[in-house]
């Protein structure tokens, strides 16, 4: 069975008490997020096992965290793996993907709402997150973006640096995904992953 491994999004702050701050005034719900991430993602793509682990401290995430901990998965990854990341989780996988010789081979690297650098409007991007001038290794898969022209959190400037720094890379840009890409539904993606 094909795989998918999803990286989730998550925050990232310079200090503690910013963080504090932020936890004392979040927005809290009993109901259950609107997410095309999760139960959406196994309905449409049955014949591939989809491995969405919960990465440390999303809340206040550290890149040296996230890559240990994406590390002890890469043995347990297939040849022909798609690689999805969403927000905070594309970050992440350009990083380490464009600084270090991944084992395994990499079938379609897609990039969900990728924050560029620390040019956002209500976001800080620190905590080792940020992006390392050579990106060629990452051109060389070929990345597949998606972008939302009504993303609050990741503007349209990001777009283009990326289109700067990675000319091999497909980029999407959608009209209107509520947001950033708050849907139940994500048609566009499962088209690509199928034509993978």
């Amino acid at each position: 069975m094909n795989q998918i491994f999803f990286v989730h999004g998550g925050m990232t702050f310079s200090s503690n008490e910013r963080y504090l701050d932020w936890l004392k005034t979040l927005d809290v719900d009993i109901d259950e997020r609107i997410s095309w991430s999760g139960e959406y993602l196994k309905a449409q793509l049955p014949d591939y096992k989809i491995i969405k682990p919960q990465f440390p401290n999303d809340f206040n995430a550290h890149y040296n965290e996230w890559k240990i901990y994406f590390e002890r998965f890469i043995p347990l990854l297939e040849d022909n793996l798609i690689i999805i990341g969403n927000s905070l989780g594309s970050i992440f996988l350009t990083r380490y993907l464009s600084e270090n010789i991944f084992p395994k081979k990499i079938k379609a690297l897609i990039l969900v709402g990728a924050p560029f650098d620390d040019s956002l409007p209500d976001e800080e991007l620190c905590n080792g997150f940020e992006l390392s001038e050579a990106l060629s290794k990452l051109n060389a898969l070929n990345p597949i973006f998606f972008f939302s022209e009504d993303d609050p959190i990741v503007p349209p400037d990001q777009i283009e640096k990326y289109k700067e720094r990675l000319p091999n890379a497909t980029i999407h840009v959608l009209k209107d995904k509520n947001g950033h890409f708050k849907v139940e539904t994500f048609p566009e993606l499962i088209d690509v992953i199928k034509n993978s």
